[in-house]
């Protein structure tokens, strides 16, 4: 968070900042889209400020706090003085309503229960600046969860609306150092530096309003026109650049931003309700199939670390798992024949009457999502596999996702700076990847009930050693049972002007634009 130590931080102008996505729904438990948390992130602030250094939980909108010996109470503290930009206070009856609508959801208007709560029960409000949460049962990764985009407090008239208002950034008031402006859905979004400002994390040496008078969002889906308008000087700021755009960035004097996100990697998720890939020896084919070297050689750069696990190096509770993903097509074939898949004339294995043919969709929000699916598929017809990369907008994604036996495959990610990450992206009644029963595909038959008690615990378990064991555990039995074919530890590249200083990021690359400010061009 230092700024550059010889130059002086210059008040005033608007980042123009290209978003290659337009923004969905601003209820902040949606915020794990990033073009939502682009957005969020300047608008709302959380009761704690995960540092990206240290992963360390500091003080924000919650001065202090208490937790219990099996981590089923935490008690905050809130500081003096907050209010949200409509002029109600940021109190304790406030903060109460913002975790009851994450932690139960609102099923009369139609709150989802935000993934990053698990085991909530009821909050007390003890008095205007003191708020207590009361657990089910242990809730370890609690805290953490106070610091993520999920958990940027609104204004309780917000949550009074129907969910499916919040949409329209103008009904999204919160306390954060910017304030909506003006809106055209789909296309751009205004946001202006809240004049009255003062309740910053108080390690960051940047107190008061923010350096910038506005911020300017446009949707900007083309990487070239992005690139192009950044290199023209008509942007300052653009999200998503590609790995083979990197070097033509640079060679101007511009800057690439590389921030990791610290949970799931980019990865392939296999759905055993397929009958193609049930049999865990055509998925243990499949993983040894894959050139992960190749991949990240082929299509990205150095800001693309291979995986060696499920989730990133750089992740909390990580464990090194590279040798449980070695290329070896020769160990592919031979699981392949032992599980009775035939080549056939076509040089595609078959096995009573049925091709082995995989589809998968692209998923839009990944870099570079259906070139890698391209590579894998090349690499998977060396063994007799045929996949094929299905459109991500196409009219019939949505639907064909949820159905096992039309998407044996899918890409999925998650950015999550604790543990419960896992259990965010592979419980059934959360992003549930494994469409198991109980999730989101009311067809489903597949259930996993090792899995989820391993889950469950990770989110429960009060003792901080321990339930770093069971993440790494969590990461060998999704290994072991070749649910998941890890590809890359997925960044968030940005790029931004010579002149944009103090340009940072939350511990799961979501940009903040607080200490950010424009020298004279």
């Amino acid at each position: 968070m230092a700024l550059h130590a010889q130059e002086t931080p210059v008040q005033g102008g608007t980042l123009v900042y290209l978003e290659q996505q337009a923004h969905t729904n601003l209820y902040p438990p949606a915020g794990g889209f990033y073009p939502n948390s682009g957005i969020l992130n300047q608008i709302t602030d959380k009761l704690t400020w995960q540092n990206p250094e240290t992963l360390k939980n500091e003080p924000w909108l919650a001065e202090s706090w208490e937790i219990n010996a099996d981590a089923t109470e935490y008690t905050f503290k809130l500081r003096p003085g907050v209010t949200f930009s409509d002029g109600t206070p940021l109190d304790a009856a406030a903060v109460a309503k913002n975790f009851d609508t994450f932690g139960l959801g609102n099923k009369e208007l139609g709150y989802p229960v935000s993934e990053v709560i698990t085991n909530y029960d009821h909050s007390e409000v003890i008095d205007p600046l003191m708020v207590k949460f009361v657990f089910k049962a242990p809730a370890p990764g609690f805290l953490q969860g106070t610091s993520v985009i999920g958990s940027g407090l609104v204004s309780p008239a917000t949550l009074d609306l129907p969910f499916n208002e919040l949409g329209d950034a103008t009904k999204i008031v919160g306390s954060g150092a910017f304030v909506v402006e003006s809106e055209t859905l789909g296309q751009s979004l205004n946001l202006k530096a809240r004049e009255d400002y003062a309740w910053a994390p108080k390690s960051f040496e940047h107190q008061g309003r923010a350096y910038l008078d506005a911020i300017q969002y446009i949707i900007t889906p083309e990487d070239s026109v992005r690139i192009g308008a950044l290199l023209a000087g008509q942007a300052d700021f653009i999200r998503q650049i590609q790995a083979y755009d990197e070097p033509q960035v640079e060679a101007q004097g511009y800057v690439i931003h590389s921030a990791p996100t610290r949970g799931v990697n980019n990865n392939a998720v296999f759905r055993p309700d397929n009958p193609l890939v049930a049999d865990i020896r055509v998925r243990q084919a499949l993983t040894a199939a894959t050139n992960t070297d190749e991949i990240v050689s082929t299509l990205f750069s150095s800001h693309y670390p291979k995986a060696t696990s499920v989730i990133a190096s750089t992740a909390l509770g990580y464990v090194d798992l590279a040798a449980k993903l070695a290329y070896d097509p020769e160990k592919a074939k031979a699981l392949l024949d032992e599980a009775g898949w035939v080549v056939g004339a076509d040089g595609i294995r078959e096995k009573d009457g049925v091709k082995l043919e995989l589809s998968v969709y692209e998923s839009l929000p990944q870099p570079q999502n259906r070139a890698t699916f391209q590579l894998v598929s090349q690499q998977w017809a060396q063994v007799g596999v045929k996949l094929n990369v299905l459109a991500g907008d196409a009219g019939s994604a949505t639907t064909d996702q949820l159905d096992p036996l039309k998407t044996p495959l899918r890409s999925a990610m998650v950015g999550r700076a604790d543990p419960d990450v896992i259990k965010s992206n592979f419980y059934p009644t959360n992003r549930d990847a494994l469409l198991q029963k109980g999730g989101l595909n009311p067809n489903a038959q597949f259930v996993d009930e090792d899995l989820n008690k391993l889950l469950l615990a990770i989110a429960s378990e009060p003792d901080n050693a321990k339930r770093l064991e069971l993440a790494g555990e969590a990461q060998t039995y999704l290994l072991d049972q070749a649910y998941v074919i890890p590809f890359f530890e997925e960044p968030q590249v940005f790029a931004g002007a010579p002149y944009v200083h103090g340009i940072s990021f939350d511990a799961v690359a979501r940009p903040s634009f607080y200490n950010t400010w424009l020298a004279p061009r």
